[in-house]
């Protein structure tokens, strides 16, 4: 089988598709023959050496869709590993797919069978593949952890990338109003194209934070950058809102504790989910009929390209990896 190797730090260039044997299932394991794969900031992180625990060489990857090779049922592949008995919190020795344990960017994949799901009837493979780790990710700091409910208004900060787009689209499937911001008017206009009712552009006003305040009272933020956007989020929410960060890309954050404390506010850390959250996931997006925003479908054989995409910022939705080609 052809799959994506890592054998040493330098960013996207040191990616190399090689021919290896196919994967050799443990006794809890089944094979998947993958047919897409998708990328996640993650992936690129390991290439620059930007992420704990990185063990080489190995396959990258933590999105997969694909036929069960024992079944031959089209299924999806939840990339959280060894999460553990508490709902609440992840076990030490938890992983996600992808580095150490070989990823999806191969033609097939040895995985747990509890980490094997029915592919949501209504997605094609591509979908599919697009949907695990964002998804995730998305419905566990916007539900789980930020307690989203119908009639709020959600603040989604840096709109574009994968999980805030399911963000977005989970907000707005539950009956939210949804303010999206970015530096990008393309992806402004992407986000109102979906249906986000109010955006605003960081970059071209320096007042933006200041915009905020004329819309409808923010019950919610989620924010994966830090940096001055979570904490002009903080200044932004309403009295006894909510502020969820799942990410740390942009800077270490100022945050006014005065903000926090006289407002009563909840500030929740989310990271990944649990088995529980993916299948509550996988039904949500199955009740809601919900397709993800797909950016480009790249073929394997461009995977350098394709993490260069994704590297440079720029795509609306997920980056998609065709593995037949």
């Amino acid at each position: 089988m052809r799959a994506v190797r890592l054998h040493e730090l330098g960013g996207p260039d040191a990616l190399r598709i090689e021919e290896l044997a196919d994967p050799i299932c443990d006794d809890d394991d089944v094979l998947v023959r993958l047919t897409f794969a998708a990328l996640n900031r993650r992936d690129v992180f390991i290439t620059r050496g930007m992420y704990p625990g990185i063990a080489l060489p190995s396959t990258l990857g933590a999105d997969g869709a694909g036929v069960r090779a024992d079944t031959g049922e089209n299924v999806v592949i939840d990339p959280m590993l060894h999460w553990g008995n508490d709902p609440h919190v992840w076990a030490e020795g938890a992983q996600v797919l992808g580095m150490p344990r070989d990823g999806t960017l191969a033609d097939a994949i040895a995985i747990p069978k509890q980490n094997v799901y029915p592919m949501p009837a209504h997605l094609t493979a591509d979908q599919a593949a697009a949907l695990p780790l964002a998804g995730l990710t998305a419905y566990r700091a916007l539900i789980t952890r930020g307690r989203a409910m119908m009639g709020e208004t959600v603040l989604v900060t840096g709109i574009g990338g994968g999980v805030q787009s399911f963000v977005m689209q989970f907000a707005l499937a539950l009956g939210a109003t949804v303010i999206a911001t970015s530096s990008s008017d393309a992806k402004l206009a992407n986000a109102r194209a979906l249906g986000a009712q109010h955006t605003v552009n960081y970059r071209s006003n320096p007042d933006w934070y200041k915009d905020l305040r004329k819309l409808p009272a923010i019950d919610l933020a989620v924010d994966s950058a830090g940096g001055e956007a979570f904490s002009r989020a903080i200044d932004a929410v309403r009295p006894g809102g909510r502020v969820v960060t799942y990410g740390g890309t942009t800077a270490t954050s100022n945050v006014r504790l005065f903000s926090v404390f006289w407002k009563h506010l909840d500030i929740l850390g989310s990271s990944m989910g649990s088995p529980r959250d993916f299948t509550d996931m996988l039904a949500f997006v199955s009740r809601h009929q919900l397709r993800p925003v797909i950016d480009r479908i790249f073929p394997v054989t461009r995977i350098i390209d394709a993490f260069k995409h994704l590297e440079a910022s720029e795509q609306c939705g997920k980056i998609v990896i065709d593995l037949s080609h």
